[in-house]
């Protein structure tokens, strides 16, 4: 049935037909998102766990008649763009993740019998019974016959879970053969599973920088990959304080693409009607540079929104979303902010989801909300939009959906103009059936004021990707946040596992340790918490992720996890992910500008505070003054100055999201003498070890906090915004 307020408005037949965006339009994920992916939205960003209200259209996986291939990847020919001759606009052609129906290709992701059964339609035999126009299948009652296609093809994938790794390890081996880095270790013309594991080491990003940066400065021999490195995908932050560069190849959006393709029929299952309203996902671009050797790097949501996948995708009943695409390109965070608050705002009755790729990506749209519904409800009623959005395609993008409209300027200034603000997702958008957005891992912190705003709405976690690569997806998307688990599908990348003891974490591996024990995800016990190890096509082999995971069960023979952590990650907010190494330095670097006040950090510990939006990091300081000279207890411009030094001294992707408005001013509280002793007799009362008790340099503990916050003597914020511009490399 249509959500109410849908069919009155078809019914209206003299009411004018809203235009709708034009079909060659760029689309959004996130990756999913993501999520990010994030991804896990979109993901996210950061690791898209749990992210990404992107599927694209179902479409062919392969071409028909294609003759089996045996362990090497199948070619795909070019996307083909739509024809300069037809200039009318498509209706509906805001979606999510694009399909890849418009092109005829091979895609090298599956072996050749399931190439073959993804195209062939789906039987009773083959996915179940179809009742009243859905269809029966192993993971429920599927929408219609393409989404039945879709989950039997995860069924399929998560029946012969370790013969597919085998088949994959295999097909990235024959693929990477040429080289320089497989050559290296033994590995030239094997494809052997216990050779690769036995002669290949397991490596961080600090092992693998020496053939990153050949590769970023323009040495184009095979180094890792067989295939031409296309761009590169940044992630957080290395030790030295810059984003890391993940090399990438063409054909891995095909791949992606296939994972997002398998979000909505999953989704279907238990949100029905989607395709009878649109999606209101508040999506961005980040900016980018190039490699000294001319190859892009920017976040593989920028890469992704930028690429033909997603500018040239298919219309799609189930992919229709309110945000124009110009918005989504835009680089001036405002401008796609206000346009895309805007057309969502036009279509309020329409909206059925609302998503971002993280969280705090929604909840910095919700703020934005609060700061500038005047002018947008003047531009609702006008029908004119504000100068402030000055580019040129996002106005002409507006102006198709935008026209005077006093009743609907009534409401947004009545209901916005109330001092409670709970609920208020729902009272714009009364439609909505739930949030798409990453809440769990460093995200999860944002749950309670995400229930707040959206009056209790269920959030779905759809995917589970990075950087480096896209893992799975989330089978119960409608699940409690605390009980997401995602299923590594097998056929994105070849998966491992390192033991990991939450209690004695192991040490770092180099190149010239010998390899640690690894398990394969086909072994992984329930319960038991591992570091993931991925081994991809574009030729990173056994590199460490540094995702903590932890199994919760098995889906057929494929492995479930919860994501558990980042490793040594203390502090995140948005993108950002800060570890104890880099926390440690910054507030050595603003110590300094306390020495000449004879004043010293005695200790210090920090949280990521998430009640305000958007978040910011918190620092606790206690001081000592040398002699007791009070009189020269340092001014608050001095704490203003260390907040920023601070800041000055965190890694690119906090810089970036300070300056972009995703991450609040920093913040030190200075507390009280004594303070961390308290802290250190509350942790012993509760069984901590005197012997080997250690102030934490990171607090989330309910009760610790309040004792902290209890102790504060000033609060200082930092004045302005970090420098920040794109890296070099």
């Amino acid at each position: 049935m249509a959500p109410a307020g849908l069919a009155g408005r078809e019914s209206r037949r003299g009411a004018r037909r809203r235009p709708t965006w034009p079909t060659a339009r760029p689309h959004v994920p996130p990756p999913g998102s993501a999520r990010d992916l994030r991804v896990g939205h979109a993901c996210p960003p950061r690791r898209l766990h749990g992210f990404i209200p992107f599927s694209g259209a179902p479409a062919p996986l392969y071409k028909p008649l294609q003759p089996p291939v045996t362990n090497r990847l199948l070619t795909h020919t070019p996307r083909t763009k739509p024809s300069s001759q037809s200039n009318k606009p498509a209706r509906n052609t805001h979606r999510y993740p694009p399909s890849s129906s418009n092109r005829a290709r091979a895609t090298p992701f599956l072996p050749c019998s399931l190439a073959l059964r993804a195209m062939a339609p789906a039987t009773a035999d083959a996915a179940g019974a179809a009742v009243g126009g859905r269809v029966k299948t192993a993971l429920g009652v599927a929408a219609c016959e393409r989404d039945a296609e879709k989950l039997e093809l995860i069924e399929q994938l998560t029946k012969g879970f370790d013969d597919e790794q085998q088949r994959v390890l295999a097909a990235i081996l024959a693929r990477n053969n040429g080289a320089e880095y497989l050559r290296r270790h033994g590995m030239e013309g094997c494809t052997d599973r216990d050779a690769f594991k036995a002669r290949v080491p397991v490596v961080t990003y600090e092992d693998l920088r020496p053939e990153i940066e050949r590769i970023a400065n323009g040495d184009r021999s095979n180094i890792i990959s067989s295939h031409p490195i296309s761009e590169f995908l940044t992630s957080s932050g290395t030790s030295a304080g810059e984003r890391k560069l993940m090399p990438t190849i063409e054909d891995e959006l095909d791949r992606r693409q296939m994972l997002y393709s398998l979000l909505m029929p999953v989704m279907n299952l238990f949100v029905p009607g989607l395709d009878k309203g649109k999606g209101l996902y508040f999506l961005f671009i980040k900016s980018e540079t190039k490699t000294p050797g001319g190859l892009p790097a920017r976040p593989v949501l920028t890469s992704y929104y930028k690429s033909d996948h997603f500018k040239y995708r298919p219309f799609d009943a189930y992919q229709v979303y309110t945000s124009p695409t110009a918005a989504i390109l835009c680089t001036d965070s405002f401008q796609s902010m206000y346009s895309q608050m805007l057309c969502g705002l036009l279509v309020r009755t329409e909206v059925l989801r609302v998503g971002a790729v993280f969280a705090s990506g929604l909840l910095r749209a919700i703020r934005f909300l609060q700061l500038h519904w005047k002018e947008l409800a003047r531009d609702i009623e006008t029908g004119t939009l504000s100068a402030k959005v000055a580019e040129p395609s996002i106005r002409a993008a507006v102006a198709e959906v935008l026209e005077p409209n006093p009743e609907l300027a009534a409401f947004v200034a009545a209901e916005c103009g109330k001092d409670n603000w709970e609920g208020i997702i729902t009272r714009m958008w009364p439609n909505t059936r739930y949030l798409d957005v990453i809440v769990t891992g460093a995200m999860a912190q944002y749950i309670p004021t995400l229930k707040f705003y959206s009056g209790g709405l269920p959030m779905a976690c759809t995917m589970y990707a990075s950087s480096e690569c896209y893992f799975g997806l989330n089978l119960r998307p409608m699940c409690d946040p605390s009980e997401v688990s995602y299923t590594i599908m097998p056929n994105m990348g070849y998966f491992e596992l390192m033991p990991h003891d939450p209690e004695t974490p192991a040490a770092a591996v180099s190149r010239d340790d010998p390899p640690p024990r690894l398990v394969d995800l086909a072994d992984a016990e329930v319960g038991k918490e591992y570091e993931l190890v991925i081994t991809t096509y574009a030729g990173l082999c056994r590199y460490r992720v540094g995702d903590i995971l932890q199994v919760t069960a098995f889906h057929n023979a494929a492995p479930q996890f919860r994501f558990v952590r980042r490793k040594n990650v203390l502090l995140s907010i948005d993108s950002d992910k800060t570890d104890e190494a880099e926390l440690q330095a910054a507030v050595e670097r603003a110590a300094r500008l306390l020495a000449p006040y004879g004043a010293s950090i005695v200790e210090y510990t920090s949280e990521a505070d998430a009640t305000t939006i958007p978040g910011h990091y918190v620092v606790y300081w206690e001081l000592m003054l040398k002699g007791c000279r009070e009189a020269l207890w340092p001014e608050a411009a001095v704490f203003e100055r260390c907040c920023l030094e601070m800041e000055e001294a965190l890694n690119s992707v906090y810089r970036q999201g300070r300056n972009g408005d995703a991450i609040g001013p920093l913040e030190i509280r200075v507390v009280r003498g004594g303070t961390f002793e308290e802290v250190m007799d509350y942790a012993i009362s509760r069984g901590a070890s005197i012997n080997q008790y250690k102030a934490p340099r990171c607090v989330s503990f309910g009760p610790i906090i309040e004792l902290l916050n209890s102790r504060v003597l000033s609060k200082h914020f930092s004045p302005a915004c970090p420098k920040y511009g794109p890296p070099k490399k």
